[in-house]
């Protein structure tokens, strides 16, 4: 592979080399179902969507594990407060995650383990950390021996000397390090009996950052390809996900990929400091494609400002892709294209530039740029009557756009929200309207014919006369 990298652990882009030849492993941090996902949120599942369509691409066989975190403080405190069961809390908040997934066509992982689900595989990973010197238990709560690995902060690339203490509020007494980090916490008066588990150690639940190693290693086993998330994950989470595997004697991640955050007013877009921008109410606002095309359009490690007028800018232009691979094979057939082929049984292929551009380091603003100069090109040829160069060019850009999860005609984006029997009435009347107005203009009544395609543009139907008749589209 000529794919390349930037690995947070060694500070630099690298070659990506698979640890086993043909497949690629990768686990990503999902979120912690506390509360409904925003803008923010979302951004790290498109960005290794992307990721992982691009190794597909390569022809890697892809194993993807995004994990969900459905028990920890927040999820108790919060359900306390609404008065609900935490798990009836947290699954709540889990189906709207999925469904913000699902809405912004990320594909559904390989694997999605709950943690509550693996307290087995946690449990003997604290067994194995404990007998190695690297864990001990303190009344019911199991902590991480900071000092016992002399690796901790190679990650971030702190040393151990200038870190703060660990934020396990009310246990600095407890540890014998206050950096020391808690593997698993004892069951607290007042907590629900259904939120503990029982241990050797005594009955608790399972500390943060135990979760993701104890479920990397049951699907992807004790060393794997690429682990990925936030940046705001690097530390502590990430730190001591590394260090406690790799005392436990796993291999554990080879490559460390962090996406940037989402800002809103210049400060990164957080629940905590209420400014969050929710998916299910933005989706209200501009088409889900159109929102995806504004988070996978930027440098995945970059920061993006979220901005209104950002949003309809980066909708603007993906209207003129889809109204290009729209037009295009209503000339040359939709088949064009459809799962990389093309007509004549040949692989229809992303431009050269494309994929240079994603093998150095995912480099989706220039990716981007390439299709919309294939774009500017189908246009062109599109006026001048050239149809192999339309089926050319329709091929290379329905081939780009799937790595990016972006084709307008593919059935998800075709389908998505729309309810079957709305859509079909909406096409059945702005049909009726064409052929009335197509019936005006053959009696050359060009004013009842124009005053019908002024009255379907009040309502949002763009119209285009063509050499095959007239198209229509939605505006927004």
């Amino acid at each position: 592979m000529s794919l390349r990298l930037y690995d947070t652990a060694a500070r630099a882009v690298r070659e990506f080399t698979p640890l086993r030849a043909g497949q690629a492993s990768v686990y990503v941090c999902g979120l912690t179902v506390q509360g409904p996902p925003h803008v923010g949120h979302v951004r790290s599942a498109l960005a290794f969507d992307v990721l992982r369509r691009w190794l597909a691409h390569s022809g890697l066989e892809v194993t993807y594990v995004r994990n969900v975190t459905d028990i920890d403080d927040k999820i108790l405190a919060k359900a306390e407060a609404a008065g609900v069961p935490w798990w009836a809390w947290a699954y709540t908040n889990e189906l709207a995650v999925t469904r913000a997934y699902d809405v912004l066509g990320v594909l559904p992982p390989t694997y999605e383990p709950r943690a509550t689900g693996h307290v087995p595989d946690m449990v003997e990973l604290m067994q194995r950390l404990v007998e190695r010197g690297h864990a001990y238990a303190v009344d019911g709560d199991v902590y991480f021996d900071v000092r016992s690995f002399p690796g901790y902060g190679a990650l971030t690339g702190q040393k151990l000397e200038d870190l703060q203490p660990a934020a396990d509020t009310g246990t600095e007494e407890r540890k014998r390090d206050p950096r020391d980090f808690a593997l698993w916490k004892a069951h607290k008066p007042g907590e629900p009996g259904t939120a503990s588990w029982a241990t050797p150690w005594g009955r608790g639940r399972p500390g943060w950052h135990l979760e993701c190693s104890a479920m990397a290693g049951r699907y992807l086993g004790p060393e794997f390809d690429i682990h990925g998330g936030g940046l705001d994950l690097r530390f502590p989470h990430h730190e001591n996900e590394q260090a406690q595997s790799r005392a436990a004697g796993d291999g554990f991640a080879r490559y460390w990929l962090h996406n940037g955050w989402v800002t809103l007013g210049g400060e990164k877009m957080s629940k905590s400091l209420g400014n969050t921008a929710l998916v299910d109410e933005v989706v209200q606002r501009v088409r889900p494609v159109e929102l995806r095309y504004y988070l996978v359009t930027p440098h995945y490690r970059s920061t993006i400002e979220f901005t209104d007028a950002a949003l309809a800018e980066a909708g603007a232009a993906y209207r003129r892709l889809e109204s290009f691979v729209k037009r295009a094979a209503e000339r040359v057939g939709a088949s064009v294209g459809v799962v990389g082929q093309v007509d004549d049984g040949g692989k229809a292929e992303p431009a050269p530039d494309f994929t240079a551009a994603m093998d150095d380091d995912l480099g989706t603003p220039a990716a981007v740029a390439v299709v919309h100069e294939v774009v500017r090109e189908g246009n062109t040829a599109l006026a001048e009557g050239d149809d192999d160069a339309v089926a050319g060019a329709l091929g290379s850009v329905r081939a780009m756009l799937g790595v990016l999860g972006l084709d307008p005609l593919d059935p998800h984006w075709t389908a998505a929200g729309a309810d079957d029997g709305l859509a079909r009435a909406t096409d059945g009347l702005v049909a009726l309207a064409l052929e009335q107005r197509q019936a005006a203009r053959a009696r050359k009544d060009y004013a009842a014919a124009d005053a019908i395609r002024d009255r379907l543009a009040a309502l949002g139907v763009q119209v285009e006369d063509t050499p095959q008749g007239p198209r229509w589209e939605l505006s927004r």
